[in-house]
């Protein structure tokens, strides 16, 4: 999958206020590393065409990473695919595909969706398959 080589390295110079679901407030946000903010979001399970859900996470997350960046900080964002699982092994088998080819192609399709919505790609998108021994 393609990646984003944009990173920016200039101190942040703006406070954030962000909602902290453990204590239920907003909180001033500290990056466990001054300057750099690590994004681990979970990404779609690629058996299908992407719908609402899947648009309305990637911009969510999208406007996060970029507001990050314009607020100097050097964000490391990684989006996985789910690419083996129960969800895509089902459908593969009744088209008589291999798994891992329709989920690669749903993944595509996804990455072209969330392109056409202006969406900007992950620093990296880890594939489960890719970490599974």
């Amino acid at each position: 999958m393609e990646t984003s080589k944009e990173t920016t390295t200039a101190a942040p110079n703006m406070d954030l206020m962000i909602y902290n679901s453990m204590t239920q407030q907003k909180e001033l946000f500290t990056p466990i590393v001054p300057g750099k903010v690590g994004m681990y979001v979970g990404g779609v399970t690629a058996y299908d065409l992407s719908h609402l859900s899947h648009a309305h996470a990637a911009i969510s997350f999208d406007i996060l990473c970029r507001y990050l960046k314009h607020l100097k900080y050097e964000v490391t964002y990684v989006r996985n695919f789910t690419d083996i699982d129960d969800k895509i092994i089902r459908p593969a088998n009744e088209l008589g595909e291999d798994s891992l080819s329709l989920s690669k192609r749903y993944c595509e399709e996804y990455l072209n969706d969330m392109g056409d919505l202006q969406c900007c790609l992950p620093t990296k998108q880890p594939c489960v398959s890719g970490h599974m021994k």
